[in-house]
């Protein structure tokens, strides 16, 4: 079995909680991706939040709150379920099937980012086509997040 860090993205794109929110829209956008997780500073790097699509989508857009006054820190997940790049690949499955999540983040031993998985980094890099369509089956169950 592989393990977390040879599926991962290294380095993902981050925001800070100050952000506001429309930034967070336009990394997604720039970089086509659904989260961006949420770092205390540049320089530690430190996990603090994840801000995602569904986030901005009902938190921003559904409440009619505007993008540009609103701070990324009052629409992220505070508590961010993670792994780390040394796990066996299938515990951050086993995670993200648990809570129903499309990614993961993959932080170091001071809960500093260092990657992220995706459900696209799964069906890809994996080599597991059965484990992948399994764990979008149940990650997209209607009581889904």
């Amino acid at each position: 079995m592989k393990k977390c860090n040879e599926i991962m993205t290294k380095n993902p794109v981050c925001c800070l909680p100050n952000d506001n929110v429309a930034k967070a829209a336009e990394l997604m956008k720039s970089g086509n991706i659904g989260s961006i997780p949420v770092v205390e500073n540049e320089q530690t790097k430190k996990l603090v939040g994840i801000v995602t699509d569904r986030d901005l989508a009902l938190k921003i857009i559904a409440e009619g709150r505007d993008a540009k006054s609103t701070k990324v820190e009052t629409v992220m997940t505070h508590k961010v379920v993670t792994c780390h790049a040394d796990d066996e690949l299938q515990k951050a499955l086993d995670a993200m099937t648990e809570h129903q999540l499309r990614r993961i983040p993959v932080v170091d031993n001071d809960n500093r980012i260092v990657g992220i998985i995706a459900q696209a980094d799964v069906a890809t890099r994996a080599d597991q086509p059965e484990k992948t369509a399994e764990m979008v089956k149940e990650i997209s169950q209607a009581n889904g997040k």
